[in-house]
């Protein structure tokens, strides 16, 4: 199990599901972690407690909404002067907007895009040059089952939109030290999942292992995609 001790990792929707997964596998590997939330901040705030009591680490919350641009600046801003640095960025945060094609309101296209797809390339774009300073750092995507499902057109788009913006990054900064990768699941057992239980829905009875994915083991994907430098 690699070792984070003395390393940052900042986490977006990181207080439940997959991010807080996400969290605690980095705690529990020895990196301080920030965990930016959109709306429950008592759960964001009992996920850093459990992390400093559980782990010793240092744990922080933050509240960002990652589609806007400036809020996520200050939030990078911030992290950047309660930490010290970021060495590990971990792209979680998302959100689901499903309809039929014939029925979305571009709203709704609109939304899904800027929190799944844009506010991955706001994080990086901020955390870039806290990376650059030191030529290492690590960036993990959460993307999508690469399938494409009915009903989410906006969700799909964003996703596959996700792993391009990946492959530019990783392209463009592995000569800096730099890596970043994308962990794609198909479904996973969170509340984003959760209406799907107990179903007879073809696409769960399509998994051959017959259960839906676990956070944690997407967490541990994420952490063996975060070695520090060269």
């Amino acid at each position: 199990m690699r070792d984070f001790t003395g390393k940052v990792a900042l986490v977006t929707g990181g207080s439940r599901g997959i991010g807080a997964a996400v969290v605690k596998q980095f705690a529990s590997q020895g990196a301080d972690v920030a965990v930016v939330y959109a709306g429950n901040q008592e759960l964001a705030e009992a996920l850093c407690a459990q992390c400093a009591a559980d782990y010793g680490v240092k744990a922080i919350a933050y509240r960002c909404d990652v589609a806007d641009f400036a809020a996520v600046k200050d939030t990078v801003n911030q992290v950047k002067k309660d930490f010290g640095s970021v060495d590990i960025l971990v792209n979680n945060a998302g959100i689901t907007q499903d309809g039929l094609l014939a029925m979305m309101k571009q709203e709704a296209f609109d939304r899904v895009l800027d929190v799944d797809l844009k506010g991955a390339f706001h994080f990086i774009r901020h955390c870039t040059g806290l990376f650059l300073r030191k030529k290492a750092g690590a960036i993990i995507n959460v993307a999508s089952g690469l399938i494409g499902n009915a009903g989410q057109a906006n969700y799909s788009a964003a996703k596959a939109g996700l792993i391009g913006l990946t492959k530019a990054v990783a392209k463009e900064l592995a000569p800096k030290g730099i890596t970043c990768n994308a962990v794609a699941p198909g479904f996973v057992a969170t509340d984003m999942t959760k209406d799907l239980e107990g179903q007879d829905n073809v696409l769960l009875a399509a998994i051959p292992l017959g259960r839906m994915g676990q956070p944690e083991e997407v967490a541990g994907a994420g952490a063996f995609l975060a070695p520090m430098g060269r």
